[in-house]
């Protein structure tokens, strides 16, 4: 239904868009440096499904009501900014309660870890980057001809999630790298779960602040 050039062209144009870290990428960062590996891949999972909830959304005629709506949109923008700030703050605020001994979170912390992946579907759905992007490329490579319009943007839309995929779990295993050898001190690994919740807070700031070319 979907040709391999649609396919392919969709995918460098997504491969361009997410390259360039926006507020997923710095998100996914911020939680690792926060709270760890765990969280990270957490996180890059629940914004994944985000993501996929906007393209849903565009399929149906929802992702360009709020695209084509400044007060729609602008209510969606400052919604995910002021969750960002929130769980920044949540994060600097505990900064002194992360010991080296607890980076990773038990297995049995099954609730824990849906809450994350809650927090990063929140983020995803809320991406004024993602909105933008999925309202206003994805149905360009649609073959109208075809029908099964719906159908057609939901199949392309899984190619930006699947790099995505990539890209972020790279992401977040890279800033959790880094943040295993600042938690040789405790000191050190305060002082970086601290700047993981600044990150986050300066994060929905930005996100904010900006305009609709977001």
């Amino acid at each position: 239904m979907v040709s391999a050039e649609s396919i392919l062209a969709f995918a460098a144009m997504s491969l361009l868009v997410i390259v360039i870290p926006g507020p997923s990428v710095l998100f996914v960062i911020g939680r690792a440096l926060a709270h760890g590996r765990r969280t990270a891949l957490a996180t890059v999972l629940g914004n994944l499904i985000g993501s996929y909830a906007l393209v849903i959304a565009v399929a149906w005629g929802l992702g360009a009501l709020v695209a084509a709506s400044a007060a729609v949109f602008m209510g969606v923008k400052l919604a995910g900014a002021a969750y960002l700030v929130y769980l920044g703050v949540q994060a600097f605020r505990h900064r002194k309660e992360m010991r080296a001994a607890d980076m990773e979170a038990p297995a049995g912390e099954r609730r824990g870890d849906l809450r994350t992946i809650l927090d990063g579907v929140f983020v995803g759905a809320t991406n004024p980057k993602g909105i933008v992007f999925f309202a206003a490329v994805l149905p360009q490579f649609v073959d109208r001809s075809a029908g099964h319009i719906p159908l057609q943007m939901m199949v392309l839309g899984l190619v930006p999630v699947a790099i995505g995929l990539i890209t972020d779990t790279l992401w977040g295993l890279g800033a959790s790298a880094a943040r295993s050898w600042f938690a040789r001190s405790d000191r050190r690994l305060s002082m970086v779960g601290g700047a993981g919740g600044v990150a986050m807070i300066g994060l929905g700031v930005t996100v904010a602040a900006t305009g609709r070319a977001d």
